[in-house]
C-alpha cells in the first residue's frame, strides 16, 4: 500500500460480501449479457458490456508503453463518453490507479480551474494526464509542459498485456471532491471498498442481473455518477442508458422521458435536478400515461432533500405512473465511496418540522408543520446493508459518524485531514444530523453553521425558505457571512428570473423569512443573473467561493439592496 495514502489509525478492514471488483467488471465472476448505451451525437449508441471489456483489454499494451503499471497513478477528468468508459477499466487492467479530478465548477474561470488542476497534479505526481480527445486543448499549458497528456482515444486497439490490476487493499481510485465546502480533497479507495459499495448498491436497488435498466445523466466525475450509475450497472449486468450532464442541463425533461422510453427501473439524481425534471415533464407532457410505472428506485441525494420537492415530483410525475415510493431519499458521501442510508422500500417518506432557532442550539423541538419558524427536515432513511451509525438511536443532534465496509482508506497526501476524519475505524463526516426511530435526518454541514452575535444559525434554513419566493430561481440562493472591516455582515446572494426583478420587494421578503426562520437580520441582498453562483457539477452552491468572489469584486450584481437602511 502506498505510503502516500494518509491512512487513518486503527481503520477497520471488512471483507467484500461478493466477488472481487475485477472479476465482476470483466465478467469472470459471472458472464455479462447486458449492454451500455452512451449518448453520442444526439443518439444512444449501444455496446455489449463484453465488447467494452474487450476494448479495454486492447488498450493495455499502449498504456503500459506509456508508463502505466502497478504503483502508478493516472490523472483523469471522467466525462460520459464511450472511450472514457473503456479507458477506466483499461488503466486498471494495466495496473494503474485512477485519480478522478473535478470538472470545472459553474462560475469558475479558466485560470482558476487551471490552477486547481495543477495543484492536484503536484500532489498526485501522476504518470500521465488522460482525457477525452476534445479536452486535450483545454488542459493548461503549464500542466502539458511537465506531465504527458494523452487522450483515451489514442490508446484504442494498441494491444493487450496480461492484466495486473491493483490488489484488494491497494490504491485503485482517488475521488477528488468538487470542492463544495473547501478545496478539493482526494478520497483514496481500494478495490475491496469499491466492491463492498457495489454490494450495497445492488442490495439498495434490488438489482436483477441481466433484466434491469438503469438510466443516468450524472457526470462520471462524481461518485453518484460513477459508482451509483456506471460501475453498479456494469458489475450487476444491468442495461445502462448513460446520458450526459450537458444534455440534462439543456433539457431536464429528458431524464424521465428516457426512463419511460427505455423502461428504466432505477436511476439517481439530486433534489434540484428532481424538481427541474419534474417541472419539465409536467410542462411538456410527452411521457405516455403509465410510462413511469416500472420505476422503483430513483435515488435522490448529494444535497439536502426538500419535502416540497418530493411532493411536487410525486404529483407531477404521478400522472405518468410514478409511485411515490419510486423516489428514494438517501444520504451518502465520497468518503464512504457513496451510499450510507436510504429510504427502504416498505416505508413512506418521513418529515419532521423543528423549531429552527432551537435546532441551531442543538435542541430538537417539534412544532406545527405550518410554523413559519419551523425547519423542515426529510429523513434520508435507514442504513444500507452492512453500514452503521455511531449515533444510531441517540435522538440528539451531533456529527454523523459512519462505519461501513466501503470507507475510503484516507485522503491522498493529506495525513492531518485523514487523521481528523478517519479514526477508530469510523468516518467522522463533518455533517450534522440525528437519528430518530432508525431514520437519519441530515441537518447540514459544519460549513452551513454561521455564528451571529454568539448564536449559531443554519444557513440552509434561510436559503431553503428563500427558494419559495416568487422570482427566485430554485436552489440559487446562498447566505454568506463576511467582514467589512471589523463588522460582521450577512449577505444573501440570489439568482432571479423575470418575476424577481422587483428587487426591494424580494429583499424585504427574504429579510422577513430570515427573521422567521433563524431570528437573524440580513444586511444586504445581492441580486445576480442566472448561472452566476458557483456550483459543483451536481448543483451544490460553493459557499466559500461565493465569499471569495464577492470579496474580490468578481460578481456583477443586477442590484444590491442595503437592508440596514430600510
Amino acid at each position: 500500500m502506498s505510503s502516500d495514502i494518509a491512512m487513518a489509525a486503527g481503520a477497520a478492514v471488512y471483507p467484500a460480501t461478493g466477488a472481487g471488483l475485477w472479476d465482476r467488471l470483466t465478467g469472470t465472476a459471472m458472464p455479462l449479457h447486458s449492454s451500455i448505451q452512451c449518448w453520442v451525437g444526439g443518439e444512444y449508441r449501444s455496446s455489449p458490456w463484453t465488447e467494452v471489456v474487450r476494448d479495454a483489454e486492447n488498450m493495455t499494451a499502449g498504456l503500459r508503453r506509456a508508463g502505466v503499471r502497478p504503483g502508478t497513478r493516472v490523472a483523469t477528468v471522467l466525462t460520459n463518453t464511450p472511450h472514457v468508459v473503456r479507458g477506466l477499466l483499461g488503466v486498471w487492467l494495466a495496473g494503474g490507479a485512477i485519480a478522478s479530478l473535478p470538472v470545472p465548477a459553474r462560475g469558475m474561470s479558466v485560470e482558476e480551474y487551471a490552477a486547481q488542476l495543477s495543484a492536484i497534479a503536484d500532489q498526485l505526481d501522476p504518470v500521465m494526464f488522460l482525457v477525452e480527445e476534445n479536452l486535450l486543448g483545454v488542459l493548461p499549458d503549464e500542466l502539458r509542459a511537465r506531465i504527458p497528456c494523452r487522450s483515451f482515444e489514442s490508446f484504442a486497439d494498441s494491444g493487450r498485456v496480461d492484466a495486473s490490476p491493483p490488489e484488494d487493499d491497494e490504491l485503485a481510485f482517488i475521488q477528488y471532491s468538487s470542492g463544495s465546502t473547501s478545496t478539493p480533497k482526494g478520497c483514496a479507495l481500494s478495490p475491496r471498498s469499491m466492491a463492498a459499495q457495489l454490494d450495497i448498491i445492488a442490495d439498495l436497488i434490488d438489482a436483477r442481473k441481466g433484466r434491469d435498466v438503469f438510466v443516468s445523466w450524472l457526470p462520471l466525475s462524481h461518485d453518484m455518477g460513477l459508482f451509483g450509475g456506471l460501475l453498479s450497472s456494469w458489475a450487476c449486468d444491468l442495461s445502462l442508458f448513460l446520458s450526459t450532464p450537458e444534455r440534462f442541463a439543456y433539457s431536464p425533461g429528458t431524464w424521465f422521458a428516457d426512463m419511460a422510453k427505455f423502461g428504466g427501473r432505477s436511476s439517481a439524481g439530486t433534489n434540484t435536478a428532481l424538481y427541474l425534471a419534474a417541472r419539465a415533464a409536467q410542462r411538456a407532457g410527452k411521457i405516455d400515461p403509465g410510462g413511469l410505472a416500472q420505476v422503483e428506485h430513483c435515488i435522490i441525494g448529494a444535497e439536502r432533500i426538500q419535502w416540497e420537492t418530493l411532493q411536487y415530483a410525486a404529483t407531477a410525475l404521478g400522472q405518468y405512473g410514478l409511485k411515490p415510493g419510486g423516489i428514494v431519499p438517501a444520504y451518502g458521501l465520497a468518503e464512504g465511496t457513496l451510499a450510507v442510508t436510504y429510504n427502504h422500500d416498505d416505508e413512506p417518506w418521513r418529515r419532521l418540522v423543528l423549531d429552527a432557532t432551537a435546532l441551531a442550539d442543538g435542541e430538537l423541538v417539534e412544532v406545527e408543520a405550518d410554523d413559519p419558524a419551523g425547519a423542515s427536515l426529510v429523513s434520508a432513511g435507514r442504513t444500507c446493508i452492512g453500514v452503521s451509525l455511531d449515533n444510531a438511536e441517540s435522538d440528539r443532534l451531533s456529527e454523523i459518524v459512519v462505519r461501513s465496509p466501503s470507507l475510503a482508506m484516507g485522503y491522498w497526501g493529506d495525513e492531518q485531514r485523514s487523521a481528523q476524519t478517519f479514526r477508530d475505524g469510523a468516518l467522522h463526516t463533518s455533517d450534522i444530523g440525528f437519528v430518530r426511530d432508525g431514520h437519519l435526518y441530515p441537518v447540514g454541514r459544519t460549513d452551513d453553521l454561521i455564528s451571529v452575535a454568539g448564536r449559531k444559525i443554519y444557513a440552509r434554513e434561510v436559503e431553503s425558505a428563500v427558494d419559495g419566493i416568487k422570482g427566485v430561481r430554485r436552489g440559487c440562493a446562498t447566505l454568506v457571512d463576511h467582514h467589512d472591516g471589523t463588522v460582521q455582515r450577512l449577505t444573501l446572494f440570489v439568482e432571479v428570473t423575470g418575476a424577481g426583478r422587483d428587487f426591494p420587494a424580494v429583499a424585504e421578503a427574504a429579510a422577513s423569512l430570515a427573521m422567521e426562520k433563524a431570528a437573524v437580520v440580513l444586511d444586504e441582498c445581492v441580486f445576480l443573473e442566472r448561472n452566476s453562483l458557483p456550483k459543483t457539477p451536481t448543483g451544490k452552491i460553493q459557499r466559500h467561493r461565493c465569499r471569495n468572489l464577492f470579496d474580490s469584486g468578481a460578481f456583477t450584481p443586477l442590484a444590491t439592496v442595503d437592508l440596514t437602511s430600510a
